[in-house]
């Protein structure tokens, strides 16, 4: 099964950081991918921003060596990559000097009518220094769009200084705050199962659902972000945004429409609806910890604090929380939540756990019957399984097994998986801002955070030390095992 094309207006993406890690990983090879499917139409142009001036002809060599290097295969389709590196090209621009500035105008003059969109793949502190250099040399048009890549803000405070300084320049509706989670198609598929079968919506509440689970495990430390993490910590890297992001799509009420106000607008009830983690109960819903030596990805790997050359650092790189949602929907429904490095296995997948059957009539020796669960695999492989209960064939009497129903998206549609940010980059030219946070979605989340941090930092308690290539601390398996709950494994 091929993928239905669709293409977009012709349009120039100015890539701020455009020489940087994301832009080489993520970027370009997924405009590249657009391009080759015929989805970018001609005369488009996609121009790298960066502070150290470049040859267009040596940086989009530079292109071609990232293309291969994170597209295998790309090297074999000679002409495509030909024909993409055509439409890139490089201009210098130093913002923290506001140097350069002319330059980028003189390239996008001319061209005030198509789409423009500026992506801003650069740190935090750049967003309100590059904005005020897009206004100030008048490059906003009615069809711009401007992108942000988190962290945005580093707390509610800081949040709220980064969506002035970008809203100063730009309105709302240009804005689009990118969480690439959201583009991934486990996640675009949870819509349609909820919203578009009647078998699963009827059962999506307190009175079916027993509680859920949200996982983002990575296996791998933190690598060239170190400096970056430390400062931040899973709880601000990964559950403020993407794990949030997860539980809204999960918790949502139905939307009017797949309008992008209609669905943030149910998002943000379920953000503003979070039960607050007070100081009292800090100990009971949230584990925090750091991971020491251990195993992880075949080879030995050293703790935390040496691998960033900071022994000392209490930052978490694990965060366990029991969550709750005070609305008719979900009154009593606990949410699991947990994200770390170095743990046992790459996997981020959102468990729903079904409510266990009254009473069982079958005879005793027949096997244990299991609670249904509904697990959405976002990585590494995106698919969904629903597990069941089924009498094993056979003869010999009744024997009960626990299986799923599964249905991978590579084996049941034959077809390449794009990348998420191939989806959102092109949503960003539509101007379909669905899949992209608001400005009260981001505060809201930070406001229940937060707090969160706060308890932490007044309790002075250094975070739970586990073994690289493990689940976390043992607290970890404690906050699920006093509801009379487990962690998720799957077994089949």
């Amino acid at each position: 099964m091929s993928h239905r094309v669709i293409p977009v207006d012709p349009f120039d993406y100015v890539v701020f950081g455009g020489t940087g890690d994301l832009a080489r990983r993520k970027l370009l090879p997924a405009l590249y991918q657009r391009h080759k499917d015929g989805q970018i139409p001609p005369g488009s142009r996609i121009v790298a921003v960066a502070r150290t001036r470049r040859e267009d002809e040596a940086f989009r060599e530079t292109v071609r060596t990232s293309l291969q290097e994170f597209l295998p295969g790309a090297e074999s389709d000679g002409c495509a990559v030909d024909a993409f590196l055509a439409m890139v090209s490089h201009v210098a621009v130093d913002v923290e000097a506001d140097a350069g500035w002319q330059d980028l105008a003189a390239f996008l003059a001319g061209a005030e009518d198509r789409i423009r969109a500026f992506y801003l793949a650069v740190g935090p502190d750049l967003f309100g220094k590059i904005c005020t250099g897009i206004g100030r040399h008048r490059l906003v048009t009615a069809n711009t769009r401007l992108v942000i890549e988190k962290p945005i803000g580093s707390s509610l405070a800081t949040a709220r200084a980064v969506n002035e300084a970008v809203g100063s320049v730009f309105a709302e509706d240009q804005i689009f705050r990118i969480d690439h989670y959201l583009g991934k198609e486990t996640v675009q598929n949870l819509m349609v199962l909820r919203f578009g079968n009647s078998l699963y919506e009827p059962l999506w509440n307190s009175a079916h659902i027993d509680h859920v689970q949200i996982t983002v495990a990575e296996s791998i430390g933190v690598g060239s972000r170190a400096g970056y993490y430390d400062s931040a910590g899973a709880l601000r890297d990964m559950v403020q945004n993407h794990i949030l992001q997860l539980l809204c799509l999960i918790a949502m009420e139905p939307p009017d429409s797949l309008d992008a106000n209609s669905v943030r607008d149910e998002k943000l009830k379920v953000l503003r609806a979070l039960k607050p983690i007070g100081e009292d109960e800090i100990d009971v819903c949230t584990v925090r910890g750091q991971y020491r030596a251990g195993a992880s990805e075949g080879g030995a790997v050293v703790a935390y604090g040496d691998e960033i050359a900071r022994s000392e650092s209490a930052t978490e790189t694990f965060v366990a929380i029991r969550s709750e949602i005070c609305n008719w929907r979900w009154a009593g429904v606990p949410f699991y939540l947990r994200t770390g490095k170095r743990l046992a296995s790459r996997v981020s997948e959102i468990v729903v756990a079904f409510k266990a059957i009254p009473h069982s009539i079958f005879p005793k020796g027949s096997g244990v019957i299991h609670s249904n669960r509904l697990v959405l695999r976002l990585q590494p492989d995106e698919g969904v399984k629903q597990w069941i209960m089924i009498k094993d064939p056979g003869l010999g009497g009744m024997r009960l097994r626990h299986v799923p129903l599964d249905m991978s998206f590579a084996t049941s549609f034959q077809a390449r998986n794009p990348d998420a940010y191939e989806r959102l980059l092109l949503d960003v030219i539509r101007g379909n801002q669905t899949l992209f946070m608001r400005r009260d979605e981001v505060e809201a989340a930070w406001a229940w955070i937060d707090p969160i941090l706060e308890a932490w930092e007044r309790s002075g308690a250094a975070p739970r030390p586990y073994t690289a290539g493990t689940w976390g601390p043992s607290a970890a398996i404690a906050l699920i095992e006093r509801d009379g709950r487990n962690w998720h494994e799957d077994s089949g």
